[in-house]
């Protein structure tokens, strides 16, 4: 008896050591193709990741198993599986593919993981996730596009259009769901309430190639009787789009798409869609247009018209549109959301009169107002960037935008208005005509983008530096709207494939952008012509255009074929992306063999390329000192693709094409080499961003490296100043570092006066300018084409967060399974923290010089190991969690000519040693 007790004892203690252990080890964050719990998506085979969360140092994983079932009780009993992937030895947690039996349209299915540590510890089953498909069999679309008679060939805005249509559900239900999309785009209600909270859907595409639809959960908004009902504007399918004037671009009649499942609790189904039952009419919504703004007359509201009980009466009947079902597909992108309200930081009387509020900050979306007035009262929106030299408010840079909004009251107390199919950049508003005493709280700026989540931060103890970090996330939230736009504010918002290039790899530390890149790039795909060429904007609106630059295949611009899925790879590790792009890249890096003929140069005189676009005084023909050639820059970015599509091949298993493009790129490079350096390492085009260009893409033959280094550098000390333009400026700080004038960098990083990043904020921009004088220090700002918010400068960011802050993705192991942690102290910085959240968990670098000591702390996520390096530190003089470093982290250590380097497993560390040699950076 005593015996048993005393097994019975030991058995507990060993239960509790094991669940103890278990719990050591925790899954969480459970992401399906980069989404929480996604609805209606049609990628076939979803890829799943997941995070280590532990308490515990250099924990990694050793083994996964993944469960699917039906339903979420059958998964957590583990019955009735769908499918098991069992116990796989990998230390993958991102992006697995699911490999379980195909899926069916709108199947919804749950799924969890568990895994095994590097200590052969089990952790718990995750808590249950899901996603649900959306309609993969075509035929299953069975209801029709519907329209109103209203076919135009006008140049101008035109009414939005409201459909409805009555019905109700038979039996008691279990689930719904309801698919929906436009020609035009589009507002969705059910029983009076809209669905989601998605604007501007169905999204902006190359509309006669795919058009986007969405699914949404609407089960808690049925009743017995309903009433389905929706509003369709002109958007960019039909309204003004691009700086010609272009309208009905894609088509001149608006039509809508409907699609409601309902799944009743007795087993059975039903569909109801768009057809020929349903009614139309027009409503309060006069104007609607992406650059002009809205009218809105509030006495042509129709109270309940998309609840039951409307009398339709009057409305008329739809028309069946025959337009293709075949190009319908899944969103893979983020919606675009209303994510912040702003109050304005001040009102005032501008020297006209002009009665304007003040944000404080540059933003992209719409006002919304509270007014109380009579009925007809009309009040007027208007929407600016910035105040010119005396004060006023200024719309000039707009071009023929009218960036207006109108209001009509309908006088039956107080009001709201916000617009439904319009956005704006600004940061003003001018208010004209307001009833009574205009508040301050009378007006909130909304901010709307992508639903990007935020992800990486940067900060020092320079709050200018601090500003301009700002700045530029500010300027990729705003130019993140579906597509990567280059401006928010003017007759343009395109989506400009050279701005897009040089700034993802900024862009993809500041936000997720996996899935966004990963839908655009489907339109960039889709858009490129047969031979090859990538256009200049993507949607593609300018082919047709007057010019040759409508035709696009200019470098620097198409690269983004080749450069974007390279980023989106190098930060998630996403090999699938290279994939679905493979052919593209290669149709681009093909058409510029052709183009470059037996001599691999491109300097064909009647091929338009845009060059190092806005360069500083380039514009001005007695400057020299930024005029890049462009077969210079053509030539160096035929290399470094075709490079880049070598690396590729090799990646996904692509052999027969390895060698093909190592041998080209090597070509390309000889006859560079050849063309554009002397035999001391003078570039022919000596300017800065030939240099930074033919360093950065490892050009340079290696024996003229230091020459070639020598002439850039002198060039930088010659004029205190960048002379970059859209293609230099990306690569002129990282390129200085790479050969070793840090001090350089950071001049240029510090300086204050025109030209340089800092600039701007002394003139109180809150955003990234297109141009380095956008406003001059008088306050006059440049007529013609100008914007106050173009992210790509911003491009600075990559060489903030990976060189300054340190923390740095390792080519080798993309997407941070091994991270390099190597800050670089200078510049005056007492101290610099980059942040990231990665697909394993957040990684932090964050240095100060604090008491004559460096002070660094790394935080490493479970499931990723990196290697540290510890600037001008020695060996033996090194604290760590101020105490003595480990024996087994000591075997690591090692002294280079840089400092101290080691490797490390998951955790925290916190660094402290003497910084005696790095105090110099402090007075720099």
């Amino acid at each position: 008896m005593k015996n048993s007790i005393q097994f019975g004892i030991l058995f507990l203690c060993l239960a509790l050591t094991a669940s103890f252990s278990i719990n050591k080890v925790q899954v969480n964050r459970l992401v399906t193709e980069y989404k929480t719990d996604p609805i209606g998506i049609d990628v076939e085979k979803p890829r799943l990741s997941w995070q280590l969360n532990s308490d515990e140092e250099s924990v990694l994983q050793t083994a996964y198993e993944i469960r699917v079932a039906d339903s979420k009780e059958d998964l957590q009993k583990g019955r009735n599986l769908i499918w098991t992937s069992e116990k796989v030895e990998s230390d993958q947690s991102v992006n697995v593919v699911y490999e379980g039996p195909a899926l069916q349209s709108m199947q919804c299915v749950y799924w969890q993981v568990r895994v095994w540590d590097n200590k052969n510890r089990a952790s718990a089953w995750s808590t249950p996730a899901f996603w649900e498909m959306g309609i993969l069999d075509k035929a299953l679309w069975t209801a029709s596009y519907i329209a109103m008679d209203d076919i135009t060939t006008e140049k101008k805005s035109h009414p939005s259009q409201y459909f409805r249509r009555g019905f109700q559900t038979k039996k008691t239900v279990k689930s719904a769901t309801v698919q929906a999309t436009s020609l035009g785009v589009y507002e969705l209600y059910l029983n009076g309430e809209k669905v989601g909270d998605d604007l501007f859907t169905p999204g902006y595409t190359s509309y006669n190639k795919r058009l986007q639809y969405q699914t949404y959960d609407v089960t808690n908004l049925l009743k017995v009787d309903n009433a389905l009902g929706a509003i369709v504007g002109d958007g960019w399918y039909r309204g003004n789009i691009g700086w010609k004037g272009d309208y009905a671009f894609y088509g001149k009649q608006l039509a809508l798409l409907v699609q409601l499942h309902i799944n009743y609790t007795d087993g059975t189904r039903e569909t109801i869609g768009s057809n020929g039952d349903w009614k139309a009419s027009y409503g309060p919504i006069l104007e609607s247009d992406m650059y002009n703004g809205e009218k809105y007359d509030a006495r042509l509201e129709m109270d309940g018209w998309a609840k039951t009980g409307f009398d339709d009466s009057q409305w008329q009947k739809v028309k069946i549109l025959d337009h293709s079902k075949d190009i319908l597909v899944a969103p893979q992108g983020p919606p675009v959301k209303a994510i912040e309200e702003i109050k304005p930081k001040k009102l005032m009387t501008t020297p006209k009169g002009e009665i304007v509020l003040d944000l404080g900050q540059n933003i992209v979306g719409w006002a919304r107002m509270k007014v109380n007035g009579q009925k007809g009262h009309k009040v007027t929106l208007k929407f600016a960037e910035v105040l010119d030299k005396d004060g006023n408010f200024y719309t000039t840079n707009l071009r023929a935008a009218e960036a207006t909004d109108i209001y009509i009251l309908k006088g039956e107390g107080e009001e709201m208005f916000e617009p439904h199919f319009t956005s704006h950049g600004f940061r003003y508003i001018q208010v004209i005509n307001y009833p009574g005493t205009l508040n301050p709280d009378d007006i909130t700026g909304i901010v709307i983008h992508s639903d990007i989540s935020p992800t990486g931060n940067f900060t020092t103890s320079d709050p200018m530096i601090n500003q301009l970090q700002s700045n530029i996330q500010w300027g990729q939230r705003d130019n993140f709207l579906d597509i990567p736009t280059d401006c928010p504010q003017r007759d343009e918002r395109a989506g400009w494939t050279g701005d897009a290039q040089v700034f993802s790899m900024t862009a993809a530390y500041n936000f997720d952008v996996a899935a966004f890149y990963t839908k655009w790039l489907k339109d960039l795909a889709l858009d490129q012509h047969e031979n090859g060429s990538v256009t200049n904007v993507v949607p593609d609106i300018l082919t047709g255009g007057e010019g040759v630059s409508a035709k696009g295949g200019a470098t620097g611009w198409a690269d983004a074929a080749v450069i974007i899925p390279w980023t989106v790879y190098q930060s998630y590790g996403d090999k699938r992306i290279l994939r679905e792009q493979y052919d593209s890249m290669k149709g681009w890096v093909d058409y510029m063999a052709k183009k470059s003929g037996g001599d691999y140069l491109w300097n064909d005189p009647k091929h338009w390329h845009w060059g190092d676009w806005l360069a500083y005084n380039a514009d001005k023909p007695d400057y020299n000192g930024s005029v890049t050639e462009k077969d210079l820059i053509a030539t160096a970015y035929a290399y470094y693709s075709t490079s880049l599509l070598g690396k590729i091949a090799s990646i996904i298993g692509k052999t027969e094409d390895v060698g093909k493009y190592a041998e080209q790129a090597k070509n390309i490079k000889k006859a560079f080499i050849q063309e554009y350096i002397t035999p001391n390492g003078r570039l022919v085009s000596h300017t800065q961003t030939a240099y930074a260009m033919a360093l950065s893409f490892d050009l340079i033959p290696e024996n003229l490296i230091e020459k070639s280094a020598a002439y850039f550098a002198a060039d930088v000390e010659k004029f205190g100043h960048l002379t970059t333009g859209f293609l230099g400026t990306p690569l002129l700080c990282s390129t200085l570092s790479k050969i070793g004038r840090d001090d350089l960098a950071f001049m240029l990083l510090n300086r204050k006066e025109f030209p340089s990043w800092l600039y701007p904020i002394t003139m109180g921009a809150t955003t990234i300018w297109e141009r380095w004088d956008t406003q001059k220090p008088d306050g006059t700002i440049i007529e013609g084409m100008n914007s106050f918010n173009h992210y790509s400068y911003g491009a600075i960011g990559e060489w903030l967060y990976t060189h300054v802050g340190g923390l740095r993705i390792d080519p080798k192991n993309p997407g941070y399974k091994h991270i390099i942690f190597d800050p670089h102290p200078g510049g005056g910085l007492t101290s610099a923290n980059a942040e990231f959240l990665s697909l394993y968990g957040k990684i932090k670098s964050d240095w100060q010089i604090k008491d004559g000591k460096f002070h660094y702390e790394v935080v490493i996520p479970a499931n990723t190991t990196a290697t540290v390096t510890l600037p001008e530190a020695e060996l033996g003089n090194i604290s760590l969690n101020d105490g003595k470093i480990k024996p087994e982290v000591q075997k690591t250590m090692k002294q280079t000519d840089d400092g101290v380097q080691l490797k490390l497993g998951s955790g925290t560390y916190r660094f402290s040693y003497s910084a005696e040699q790095l105090k110099a950076s402090i007075k720099s």
